[in-house]
C-alpha cells in the first residue's frame, strides 16, 4: 500500500486517506470565499518535489496468505449464541437488507433478505435464532498467519456544545466541504488506487495535496468552506473529528448532528502516540480522557498536539431525529449491534457475531451487523464496536482495545465473500 501511495503522490501529487465514515459527499453550498491568505498557510508537509513523470515501475508481487480466510463453524461454536438477544440485531438486519449495494451481495442474500421481510418487524427471538440457523452458515474469520483472535476498539456518537455563530464561548468553527477540494479517482487507469481516497486542489497548472490541518486553522475565517456552527471546544471538537460524527447541542436546547461529508485526504495519525513518543504521557495515559487532561494543563500547545494530526474532517448538518448516526452502509446505526469492519475481507450489510471481554472481563458476546468502515480498521479478525451516544457510550469506547473473535453468518449454497486482502 505504502509502495502504491508513493508513486500515486508523484503522480497527482495528492495526499490519500479513509475516515471511519466515508458515507455520502454532498455538494457544498454556494458561497463566495477570500481566497486563502499565502502568508497563514506553512508550507504542506507532505507535497513532493517538483519531480518529472516517470513510468511507473511494476509492484512486487505478494504472496497470497497462507491460511483461508473462512472456516465453517457450528453455531453450538458461537460463544452464547443461545442467551443472545437477537430481537435486538433483528432491525439492523432489515435495514441492511434494504441497503444493499454490491451485486455480489445482493445475489447472495436475495432469498434470506426477503424471507427476512416476511417475518415482519418483531418476529421474537426463538423465531430469529430458527431462521437463522435454517438459512445461515457460521464462518469463523482467521488471519492470514492462521490464528483466530484480532483488535476490537470501540467508536460512539460524542454530544458537544455551541451556537449558530461566532463568541468567545463558541470560537471554534465547524466547516463544511471546502468549495476549492477536488476528489480524484485514478481507479479506472490505475486499479491499484482503488479504494484510495484522493483529495487536491488547484495550484496554477498544477493538482496538489489539499491543506493539511495546520493550513487550515491557520487560514481561520479565510479558509473557502462554508461553516456551518461553532463550538465551544477544541479538544472535544477534534475528538468528534475523530468519531466522524456528532451532536451539538444549541444554546436553546435544540441538537443537530454534524454528519462526516468528506476529509482532507491527509492520513490520519495518532495525537495519543504523539504525547506517547514526546514523553508526555505513558501508554496507559494515552487514552481520550487522559488527552483530554493534557490539554487542558497544556492550553499553550493545543495546537502543536492537534496540528500533529495533519486529517481534518468535513461536515453536513442533518437533524437529530433520535436515530443513530449513518454508516457507510447509509442507515442509522443501533448503538451495541454495528461494527465497522474492513470490506476487504467482510462486506458491508453482513451479520457478524462477535465475541471479546471488556477490561474488567465482562463478555460481550452477540449478534452484530457490519454497516461502517473505518480508516483505522485493517485487518481480517478486526472491527470497531459501535456503542451509540453519549457520555456513557463514550466511557465504553474509551476503554477498549481488546482481543476478540469473528464469525461471517452466510448463508447456505452461497459462494462465500471475495477477501482481497
Amino acid at each position: 500500500m505504502k509502495q502504491v501511495l508513493s508513486w500515486v503522490v508523484v503522480l497527482v501529487l495528492a495526499g490519500c486517506s479513509v475516515h471511519p465514515y466515508p458515507g455520502v459527499r454532498p455538494e457544498p453550498a454556494p458561497q463566495q470565499s477570500a481566497p486563502l491568505p499565502a502568508q497563514s498557510a506553512p508550507a504542506c508537509p507532505v507535497c513532493p518535489e517538483p519531480a518529472p513523470i516517470r513510468p511507473v515501475e511494476p509492484l512486487p508481487t505478494v504472496s497470497a496468505p497462507s491460511a483461508a480466510p473462512f472456516s465453517a463453524a457450528q453455531w453450538s461454536d458461537l460463544p452464547a449464541w443461545q442467551a443472545d438477544h437477537l430481537d435486538d440485531a433483528w432491525p439492523g438486519l432489515l435495514a441492511s437488507c434494504k441497503a444493499l449495494r454490491q451485486p455480489e451481495m445482493k445475489a447472495a442474500w436475495a432469498e434470506t433478505c426477503a424471507a427476512a421481510q416476511a417475518l415482519g418487524d418483531k418476529p421474537g427471538t426463538a423465531r430469529i435464532r430458527a431462521f437463522l440457523e435454517e438459512r445461515l452458515q457460521p464462518q469463523q474469520i482467521v488471519n492470514a498467519d492462521g490464528s483466530r483472535e484480532g483488535l476490537i476498539t470501540g467508536y460512539y456518537e460524542p454530544l458537544i456544545h455551541g451556537s449558530r455563530w461566532k463568541s468567545a464561548k463558541n470560537p471554534v468553527p465547524v466547516f463544511g466541504v471546502p468549495d476549492d477540494m477536488l476528489q480524484l479517482d485514478l481507479a479506472e487507469v490505475y486499479p491499484e488506487t482503488k479504494g484510495l481516497r484522493l483529495r487536491g486542489r488547484i495550484d496554477g497548472k498544477k493538482v496538489v495535496p489539499y491543506w493539511s490541518r495546520a493550513q487550515i486553522e491557520a487560514a481561520g475565517e479565510a479558509f473557502p468552506a462554508r461553516t456551518l456552527l461553532w463550538v465551544n471546544d477544541p479538544i472535544e471538537y477534534f475528538f468528534l473529528q475523530v468519531q466522524g460524527s456528532g451532536q451539538v447541542q444549541l444554546a436553546d436546547g435544540s441538537r443537530v448532528r454534524i454528519a462526516y461529508a468528506d476529509q482532507n485526504g491527509h492520513p490520519y495519525k495518532s495525537i495519543g502516540r504523539w504525547l506517547i513518543d514526546k514523553g508526555e504521557l505513558t501508554l496507559a495515559q494515552a487514552g481520550m480522557a487522559g488527552i483530554q487532561n493534557w490539554a487542558r494543563v497544556n492550553p499553550q500547545r493545543l495546537s502543536e498536539l492537534l496540528n500533529a494530526n495533519p486529517s481534518y474532517v468535513f461536515f453536513r448538518e442533518e437533524a437529530a431525529n433520535g436515530e443513530g448516526p449513518k454508516g457507510s452502509l447509509g442507515v442509522p446505526l443501533t448503538g451495541g449491534r454495528a461494527i465497522a469492519v474492513d470490506t476487504r475481507m467482510v462486506p458491508l450489510g453482513a451479520p457478524v457475531f462477535i465475541s471479546f471481554a471488556m477490561p474488567d472481563g465482562k463478555p460481550v458476546q452477540r449478534l452484530v451487523m457490519a454497516q461502517d468502515t473505518g480508516g483505522a480498521i485493517r485487518g481480517r479478525v478486526r472491527a470497531d464496536f459501535f456503542w451509540g451516544f453519549g457520555a456513557e457510550a463514550g466511557a465504553q469506547a474509551g476503554r477498549m482495545r481488546q482481543q476478540g473473535r469473528m464469525w461471517v453468518l452466510w448463508p447456505k449454497g452461497a459462494a462465500l465473500p471475495a477477501v482481497t486482502m
